[in-house]
Protein backbone atom coordinates (compact mmCIF):
# COMPACT_ATOMS: atom_id res chain seq x y z
CA UNK A 1 0.00 0.00 0.00
CA UNK A 2 2.76 2.59 0.70
CA UNK A 3 4.47 1.57 -2.28
CA UNK A 4 1.47 2.31 -4.32
CA UNK A 5 0.98 5.33 -2.36
CA UNK A 6 4.44 6.71 -3.07
CA UNK A 7 3.81 5.74 -7.05
CA UNK A 8 0.50 7.06 -7.87
CA UNK A 9 1.77 10.83 -7.64
CA UNK A 10 4.40 9.87 -10.13
CA UNK A 11 2.02 7.83 -11.96
CA UNK A 12 -0.75 10.52 -12.11
CA UNK A 13 2.24 13.28 -13.47
CA UNK A 14 2.82 10.80 -16.19
CA UNK A 15 -0.87 10.64 -17.42
CA UNK A 16 -1.02 14.59 -17.51
CA UNK A 17 2.61 14.97 -19.86
CA UNK A 18 1.06 11.76 -22.09
CA UNK A 19 -2.48 13.42 -22.45
CA UNK A 20 -0.51 16.38 -23.30
CA UNK A 21 1.43 15.24 -25.96
CA UNK A 22 0.38 14.60 -29.85
CA UNK A 23 -0.10 11.06 -31.21
CA UNK A 24 1.99 10.12 -33.92
CA UNK A 25 -0.37 10.90 -36.76
CA UNK A 26 -2.21 13.64 -38.19
CA UNK A 27 -5.84 14.37 -39.65
CA UNK A 28 -5.68 15.40 -43.35
CA UNK A 29 -9.65 16.50 -44.51
CA UNK A 30 -8.97 16.80 -48.17
CA UNK A 31 -11.51 18.27 -51.09
CA UNK A 32 -8.56 16.61 -53.16
CA UNK A 33 -9.18 13.31 -54.30
CA UNK A 34 -7.08 10.20 -53.08
CA UNK A 35 -5.39 9.19 -55.97
CA UNK A 36 -4.10 13.11 -55.87
CA UNK A 37 -2.58 13.52 -52.99
CA UNK A 38 -2.48 10.00 -51.10
CA UNK A 39 1.02 8.97 -52.63
CA UNK A 40 2.65 12.27 -51.34
CA UNK A 41 1.18 11.57 -47.95
CA UNK A 42 2.33 7.72 -47.71
CA UNK A 43 5.84 9.49 -48.51
CA UNK A 44 5.59 11.64 -45.55
CA UNK A 45 4.93 8.68 -43.20
CA UNK A 46 8.00 6.74 -44.45
CA UNK A 47 10.17 9.72 -44.06
CA UNK A 48 8.77 10.52 -40.51
CA UNK A 49 7.10 7.54 -38.92
CA UNK A 50 4.38 10.15 -38.84
CA UNK A 51 0.61 8.02 -39.70
CA UNK A 52 -1.70 10.23 -41.86
CA UNK A 53 -5.75 9.19 -41.59
CA UNK A 54 -6.56 10.40 -44.69
CA UNK A 55 -10.71 12.06 -45.27
CA UNK A 56 -11.42 13.09 -48.95
CA UNK A 57 -14.94 14.60 -49.69
CA UNK A 58 -16.81 17.73 -51.20
CA UNK A 59 -14.80 20.60 -50.65
CA UNK A 60 -17.74 22.59 -49.20
CA UNK A 61 -19.08 19.71 -47.13
CA UNK A 62 -15.77 19.22 -45.31
CA UNK A 63 -15.93 22.79 -44.11
CA UNK A 64 -19.37 22.48 -42.89
CA UNK A 65 -18.19 19.27 -41.30
CA UNK A 66 -15.32 21.16 -39.41
CA UNK A 67 -17.57 23.80 -38.19
CA UNK A 68 -20.57 21.07 -36.88
CA UNK A 69 -17.34 19.35 -34.96
CA UNK A 70 -16.38 22.11 -33.29
CA UNK A 71 -13.48 22.52 -30.83
CA UNK A 72 -13.63 18.55 -30.42
CA UNK A 73 -12.94 18.51 -34.36
CA UNK A 74 -9.91 15.39 -35.06
CA UNK A 75 -9.03 17.30 -37.93
CA UNK A 76 -5.32 18.96 -38.40
CA UNK A 77 -4.84 20.02 -41.51
CA UNK A 78 -7.82 21.63 -44.46
CA UNK A 79 -6.56 20.33 -47.86
CA UNK A 80 -8.58 22.26 -51.14
CA UNK A 81 -8.90 24.12 -54.14
CA UNK A 82 -9.06 27.73 -54.82
CA UNK A 83 -8.01 30.57 -52.85
CA UNK A 84 -11.94 31.25 -52.65
CA UNK A 85 -12.46 28.16 -50.37
CA UNK A 86 -9.22 28.60 -48.42
CA UNK A 87 -10.46 32.59 -47.50
CA UNK A 88 -14.31 31.25 -46.46
CA UNK A 89 -13.03 28.41 -44.22
CA UNK A 90 -10.74 31.26 -42.53
CA UNK A 91 -13.64 33.53 -42.47
CA UNK A 92 -15.65 31.06 -41.38
CA UNK A 93 -12.75 30.94 -38.07
CA UNK A 94 -11.52 27.37 -38.70
CA UNK A 95 -7.80 27.83 -39.47
CA UNK A 96 -5.06 28.91 -37.31
CA UNK A 97 -1.90 31.33 -37.91
CA UNK A 98 1.37 29.80 -38.95
CA UNK A 99 4.08 31.72 -38.51
CA UNK A 100 6.85 29.27 -40.50
CA UNK A 101 9.94 30.49 -41.90
CA UNK A 102 9.77 27.17 -44.23
CA UNK A 103 6.49 27.94 -45.82
CA UNK A 104 7.01 31.73 -45.87
CA UNK A 105 10.37 30.95 -48.24
CA UNK A 106 8.94 28.53 -49.70
CA UNK A 107 5.49 29.95 -50.93
CA UNK A 108 5.47 33.50 -52.59
CA UNK A 109 3.93 35.88 -50.49
CA UNK A 110 0.66 36.41 -53.27
CA UNK A 111 0.00 32.65 -52.60
CA UNK A 112 -0.35 32.13 -49.37
CA UNK A 113 -2.95 34.24 -46.46
CA UNK A 114 -0.93 37.57 -45.27
CA UNK A 115 -1.71 35.95 -41.84
CA UNK A 116 -0.49 32.57 -42.56
CA UNK A 117 -4.06 31.06 -41.87
CA UNK A 118 -3.17 28.79 -45.43
CA UNK A 119 -0.91 28.44 -47.91
CA UNK A 120 -0.45 27.75 -51.60
CA UNK A 121 0.99 24.17 -52.81
CA UNK A 122 0.37 23.92 -56.12
CA UNK A 123 -0.53 26.80 -59.00
CA UNK A 124 -3.01 26.18 -61.87
CA UNK A 125 -3.82 28.99 -64.51
CA UNK A 126 -7.37 29.55 -66.20
CA UNK A 127 -6.38 29.86 -70.08
CA UNK A 128 -8.24 29.88 -73.83
CA UNK A 129 -8.45 26.71 -75.04
CA UNK A 130 -8.89 27.20 -78.94
CA UNK A 131 -9.37 25.01 -82.21
CA UNK A 132 -6.73 25.61 -84.38
CA UNK A 133 -8.13 25.13 -87.62
CA UNK A 134 -11.13 27.70 -86.44
CA UNK A 135 -9.35 30.02 -84.77
CA UNK A 136 -5.83 31.89 -85.24
CA UNK A 137 -3.87 32.74 -82.25
CA UNK A 138 -3.66 36.43 -83.56
CA UNK A 139 -7.27 36.62 -82.87
CA UNK A 140 -6.81 36.35 -79.47
CA UNK A 141 -5.66 38.77 -76.73
CA UNK A 142 -7.09 38.65 -73.06
CA UNK A 143 -10.10 37.67 -71.07
CA UNK A 144 -11.45 40.99 -71.96
CA UNK A 145 -11.23 39.90 -75.28
CA UNK A 146 -13.75 37.23 -75.27
CA UNK A 147 -16.49 39.59 -75.18
CA UNK A 148 -15.79 41.22 -78.33
CA UNK A 149 -18.76 40.15 -81.04
CA UNK A 150 -16.31 38.47 -83.23
CA UNK A 151 -17.04 35.25 -80.73
CA UNK A 152 -20.86 35.58 -81.19
CA UNK A 153 -22.21 31.98 -80.58
CA UNK A 154 -18.33 30.60 -80.60
CA UNK A 155 -17.48 30.19 -76.70
CA UNK A 156 -17.91 27.57 -74.05
CA UNK A 157 -17.75 27.72 -70.06
CA UNK A 158 -18.45 26.02 -67.18
CA UNK A 159 -21.49 27.60 -65.01
CA UNK A 160 -21.70 30.85 -62.63
CA UNK A 161 -22.17 28.60 -59.47
CA UNK A 162 -18.05 26.86 -59.81
CA UNK A 163 -15.86 28.59 -57.86
CA UNK A 164 -12.83 28.94 -60.87
CA UNK A 165 -15.36 31.31 -62.54
CA UNK A 166 -15.58 33.11 -59.58
CA UNK A 167 -12.22 34.02 -58.59
CA UNK A 168 -11.63 34.82 -62.47
CA UNK A 169 -14.67 37.51 -62.14
CA UNK A 170 -13.09 38.56 -58.98
CA UNK A 171 -9.81 38.70 -60.08
CA UNK A 172 -11.40 41.34 -62.84
CA UNK A 173 -12.84 43.20 -60.74
CA UNK A 174 -9.41 44.22 -59.26
CA UNK A 175 -8.09 45.05 -61.81
CA UNK A 176 -10.71 46.59 -64.02
CA UNK A 177 -13.34 47.46 -61.58
CA UNK A 178 -17.06 45.83 -60.71
CA UNK A 179 -18.89 48.36 -63.17
CA UNK A 180 -16.81 47.10 -66.18
CA UNK A 181 -16.52 43.79 -65.16
CA UNK A 182 -20.17 42.89 -65.35
CA UNK A 183 -20.22 44.34 -68.69
CA UNK A 184 -17.71 42.15 -69.82
CA UNK A 185 -19.80 39.25 -68.08
CA UNK A 186 -23.35 40.57 -70.02
CA UNK A 187 -20.73 40.05 -73.40
CA UNK A 188 -19.08 36.78 -72.56
CA UNK A 189 -23.03 35.34 -71.75
CA UNK A 190 -23.68 36.97 -75.22
CA UNK A 191 -21.34 35.10 -76.77
CA UNK A 192 -21.84 31.52 -75.63
CA UNK A 193 -22.24 28.73 -77.99
CA UNK A 194 -24.74 26.93 -75.33
CA UNK A 195 -25.75 27.33 -71.86
CA UNK A 196 -23.01 26.43 -69.27
CA UNK A 197 -22.86 22.58 -68.96
CA UNK A 198 -20.67 19.97 -67.51
CA UNK A 199 -16.92 20.56 -66.32
CA UNK A 200 -13.55 21.98 -67.43
CA UNK A 201 -12.99 18.82 -69.22
CA UNK A 202 -16.52 18.82 -71.06
CA UNK A 203 -15.73 22.21 -72.43
CA UNK A 204 -12.85 21.19 -74.02
CA UNK A 205 -14.80 17.59 -75.98
CA UNK A 206 -17.68 20.56 -76.60
CA UNK A 207 -14.74 22.42 -78.87
CA UNK A 208 -13.20 19.50 -80.36
CA UNK A 209 -17.13 18.24 -81.25
CA UNK A 210 -17.49 21.80 -82.74
CA UNK A 211 -19.97 22.78 -81.13
CA UNK A 212 -17.66 25.78 -79.88
CA UNK A 213 -14.51 27.28 -81.04
CA UNK A 214 -12.39 28.33 -78.18
CA UNK A 215 -13.27 27.68 -73.81
CA UNK A 216 -12.24 28.79 -70.37
CA UNK A 217 -10.41 25.88 -68.55
CA UNK A 218 -7.88 25.45 -65.81
CA UNK A 219 -4.19 24.04 -67.16
CA UNK A 220 -4.54 20.82 -65.35
CA UNK A 221 -7.44 19.65 -66.67
CA UNK A 222 -6.28 19.60 -70.17
CA UNK A 223 -2.67 18.31 -68.78
CA UNK A 224 -4.13 15.00 -67.22
CA UNK A 225 -6.29 14.58 -70.55
CA UNK A 226 -3.35 14.66 -72.27
CA UNK A 227 -1.73 11.98 -70.43
CA UNK A 228 -4.77 9.72 -70.71
CA UNK A 229 -4.63 7.59 -73.07
CA UNK A 230 -8.30 7.30 -73.33
CA UNK A 231 -8.50 11.12 -74.13
CA UNK A 232 -5.09 12.16 -75.64
CA UNK A 233 -6.64 12.30 -79.13
CA UNK A 234 -9.23 14.47 -78.33
CA UNK A 235 -6.55 16.94 -76.47
CA UNK A 236 -4.49 17.05 -79.43
CA UNK A 237 -7.31 19.20 -80.59
CA UNK A 238 -6.98 21.59 -79.46
CA UNK A 239 -4.16 24.56 -78.51
CA UNK A 240 -3.59 26.66 -75.20
CA UNK A 241 -3.53 30.63 -75.30
CA UNK A 242 -2.08 32.59 -72.51
CA UNK A 243 -4.48 35.59 -71.84
CA UNK A 244 -3.23 38.99 -70.71
CA UNK A 245 0.30 38.69 -71.75
CA UNK A 246 0.83 41.93 -72.79
CA UNK A 247 -0.39 43.28 -69.13
CA UNK A 248 -1.30 42.01 -65.76
CA UNK A 249 -0.52 38.05 -66.73
CA UNK A 250 -2.46 35.44 -67.25
CA UNK A 251 -5.23 34.40 -63.80
CA UNK A 252 -3.85 31.98 -61.61
CA UNK A 253 -5.27 30.12 -58.87
CA UNK A 254 -4.33 27.60 -56.33
CA UNK A 255 -4.60 24.20 -54.31
CA UNK A 256 -4.04 24.90 -51.10
CA UNK A 257 -4.08 23.94 -47.28
CA UNK A 258 -4.37 25.19 -43.64
CA UNK A 259 -3.95 24.17 -40.21
CA UNK A 260 -7.11 24.24 -38.49
CA UNK A 261 -8.17 26.19 -35.54
CA UNK A 262 -8.36 23.19 -32.95
CA UNK A 263 -6.27 20.78 -34.33
CA UNK A 264 -4.88 18.24 -31.73
CA UNK A 265 -1.79 17.64 -33.81
CA UNK A 266 -0.65 20.72 -34.76
CA UNK A 267 3.31 20.49 -34.75
CA UNK A 268 2.31 16.89 -36.90
CA UNK A 269 0.35 19.46 -39.74
CA UNK A 270 2.69 21.89 -39.82
CA UNK A 271 5.48 19.47 -40.41
CA UNK A 272 3.10 18.02 -43.08
CA UNK A 273 2.90 21.36 -44.71
CA UNK A 274 6.51 21.79 -45.02
CA UNK A 275 6.77 18.75 -46.63
CA UNK A 276 4.69 19.53 -48.95
CA UNK A 277 6.13 22.85 -49.99
CA UNK A 278 9.81 20.61 -50.26
CA UNK A 279 11.66 20.31 -53.99
CA UNK A 280 10.67 16.09 -53.49
CA UNK A 281 6.77 17.33 -52.79
CA UNK A 282 6.90 20.27 -55.36
CA UNK A 283 8.09 17.78 -58.35
CA UNK A 284 5.52 15.27 -57.79
CA UNK A 285 2.85 17.96 -58.26
CA UNK A 286 4.26 18.91 -61.42
CA UNK A 287 4.94 15.40 -62.87
CA UNK A 288 2.29 13.53 -61.49
CA UNK A 289 -0.76 16.27 -61.26
CA UNK A 290 0.17 18.71 -63.78
CA UNK A 291 0.26 21.42 -61.85
CA UNK A 292 2.68 24.48 -61.75
CA UNK A 293 4.89 24.24 -58.68
CA UNK A 294 4.75 27.01 -55.93
CA UNK A 295 8.54 26.92 -55.42
CA UNK A 296 10.46 29.14 -57.83
CA UNK A 297 13.33 26.35 -57.68
CA UNK A 298 11.31 23.70 -58.93
CA UNK A 299 10.68 23.45 -63.15
CA UNK A 300 6.85 22.43 -64.28
CA UNK A 301 6.90 19.33 -66.38
CA UNK A 302 7.84 18.67 -69.65
CA UNK A 303 4.12 18.55 -70.78
CA UNK A 304 3.39 22.14 -69.30
CA UNK A 305 6.48 23.70 -70.19
CA UNK A 306 5.66 22.14 -74.00
CA UNK A 307 2.88 24.75 -73.98
CA UNK A 308 5.89 27.61 -73.53
CA UNK A 309 6.29 30.36 -70.48
CA UNK A 310 3.90 32.52 -69.33
CA UNK A 311 3.52 35.76 -67.63
CA UNK A 312 1.66 35.18 -64.61
CA UNK A 313 -0.88 37.56 -62.41
CA UNK A 314 0.59 38.08 -59.18
CA UNK A 315 -2.43 39.40 -57.96
CA UNK A 316 -3.06 38.42 -53.69
CA UNK A 317 -5.31 35.59 -53.64
CA UNK A 318 -6.39 36.67 -50.63
CA UNK A 319 -8.22 39.25 -52.74
CA UNK A 320 -9.92 36.38 -54.39
CA UNK A 321 -11.90 35.72 -51.57
CA UNK A 322 -12.29 39.58 -50.46
CA UNK A 323 -14.30 40.01 -53.85
CA UNK A 324 -16.17 36.31 -54.07
CA UNK A 325 -19.39 37.64 -53.02
CA UNK A 326 -19.27 41.29 -55.17
CA UNK A 327 -18.13 38.33 -58.08
CA UNK A 328 -20.77 36.50 -57.58
CA UNK A 329 -23.74 39.48 -57.48
CA UNK A 330 -22.16 40.50 -60.95
CA UNK A 331 -22.36 37.39 -62.94
CA UNK A 332 -26.32 37.21 -61.52
CA UNK A 333 -26.98 40.34 -63.05
CA UNK A 334 -25.57 39.91 -65.84
CA UNK A 335 -27.39 36.79 -66.73
CA UNK A 336 -24.48 34.16 -66.28
CA UNK A 337 -25.94 30.94 -64.81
Amino acid sequence: MRSLLFLSPLFALFLVAGCGNESEEVNVYSARKEALIKPLLERFTEQTGVKVNLITGNADALVERIKAEGEHSPADLLLTTDAGRLYRADQAALLASTDNAVLEDAVPAELRDPQGRWFGLSVRARVIVYAPDRVESAQLSSYEGLADPRWRGRLCVRSSDNIYNQSLVASLIAHDGAEATETWVRGLVANLARNPVGGDRDQIKAVVAGECDLALVNTYYLAMMQADPQSQETASRVAVFWPNQDGRGTHINISGAGVTRDAPNRDHAVRLLEFLVSDEAQRWYADANHEYPVRATVPASDRLSSWGDFKADTLPLVKLGELNGEAVRVMDRAGWR
